[in-house]
């Protein structure tokens, strides 16, 4: 992987204005680009072989794995680079080659969150406590219906729609594709907000005020069960996108939220076309890893049907990575990304299985 991206430079971005960043690019450059692709070497490979063995015959908890105990002397100075492409760059990257074979579940998720250990710190995926988290269908309810408020979209196989998570870098380890279906996102806000600047300003404006967010029953303690935050925020200098259509639609369950305007839908709206027209797709293989930075970069994913074989169903590992201190955020959103989702009965593990 060449530490370039398409456009290198930015500058200190302000409301109202173009965002200059190196995190603007558009599906069809990102095709003719090779810069957002990691092939693992062999050498790599045997680092992390190495690692796992180190964790297993210390006889470590995955919750326990950190940087210095996982050493990789080879991959280590790759991921330094992926890590500075995710912050600094693209906002993406897709380490391809892993050898899922070679591996049973627990090696996988070892590997898995000691690679994570060198690009954040893993945080709570949800009320539960998952701090590694399973992206694999557990029901058919549509969580897109706000009358399924309280289902989670990883645990469905219907079509998600473009999100950011609740966390600075977002992870996803391939171990099982489906039978069909369920093609991969990914957009850069940066070029959404510059588009809809261009050609519509007055609706970019309306999505930098204030906006409501149904947490859907995950509340902290002493929280409302929404929250408000603009979809395009501009803090110090430093743009950064919280987007997620059915999270904001599904707020007005509550009587205490305002209703949508039409402005507000109609620039929702125009959210929505510009991420279809400028995303990248793209078919997970078996082995994938792919890193986000939720800032700058949304994701969604296609409806899927699986294989009927339970063993072969779709699976995903996930992180939620929180990188301290290192780009300007809105508060309300900090508080989010910092611990991840965090509730009064929340206890922190990382199942080997879907729960």
């Amino acid at each position: 992987m060449a530490d370039t991206s398409i456009n290198p430079t930015r500058e200190p971005c302000v409301r109202g204005q173009k965002v200059i960043d190196p995190a603007e690019w558009t599906g069809a450059e990102l095709k003719q680009s090779s810069d957002w692709i990691h092939q693992l070497t062999e050498a790599e490979i045997t680092d992390i072989d190495e690692a796992i063995k180190g964790i297993a015959a210390a006889g470590l908890d995955i919750m326990e794995i950190s940087r210095e105990n996982f050493p990789l002397p080879v991959f280590g100075s790759a991921l330094g680079r992926i890590r500075n492409q995710l912050l600094n760059g693209l906002g993406l990257i897709l380490i391809r080659g892993f050898p899922i074979e070679r591996y049973n579940r627990t090696q996988c998720a070892i590997a898995y969150f000691g690679i994570g250990s060198y690009l954040g710190r893993a945080v709570s995926q949800n009320a539960k406590g998952h701090v590694l988290g399973h992206v694999k269908s557990l029901t058919d309810a549509d969580y897109n219906d706000p009358a399924n408020a309280g289902v989670r979209g990883y645990q469905t196989n219907v079509n998600q729609r473009f999100h950011a998570d609740s966390c600075d870098v977002v992870g996803l380890m391939c171990l099982q594709t489906p039978q069909s279906g369920g093609l991969s996102s990914v957009v850069s806000t940066v070029a959404v907000h510059n588009k809809m600047l261009a050609r519509r300003p007055d609706l970019a404006e309306v999505l930098a005020g204030p906006i409501y967010w149904d947490r859907r029953g995950e509340v902290p303690e002493g929280k409302d069960p929404w929250y408000v935050l603009p979809v395009f925020n501009y803090k110090d200098g430093y743009f950064s996108c919280r987007y997620g259509r059915q999270y904001i639609e599904s707020t007005q369950r509550f009587e205490q939220v305002p209703r949508t305007i039409p402005a507000q839908t109609e620039a929702l709206d125009m959210m929505d076309s510009l991420l279809a027209e400028l995303k990248l797709d793209m078919q997970f293989q078996i082995g994938d890893i792919q890193f986000l930075f939720n800032h700058v970069v949304l994701h969604s994913r296609t409806a899927f049907k699986d294989w009927p074989e339970p063993e072969r169903k779709r699976h995903l590992l996930r992180l939620w990575l929180s990188i301290d201190g290192k780009r300007p955020i809105p508060d309300i959103l900090a508080e989010r990304t910092q611990g991840g989702i965090v509730t009064k009965h929340t206890k922190l593990h990382a199942p080997l299985e879907a729960e």
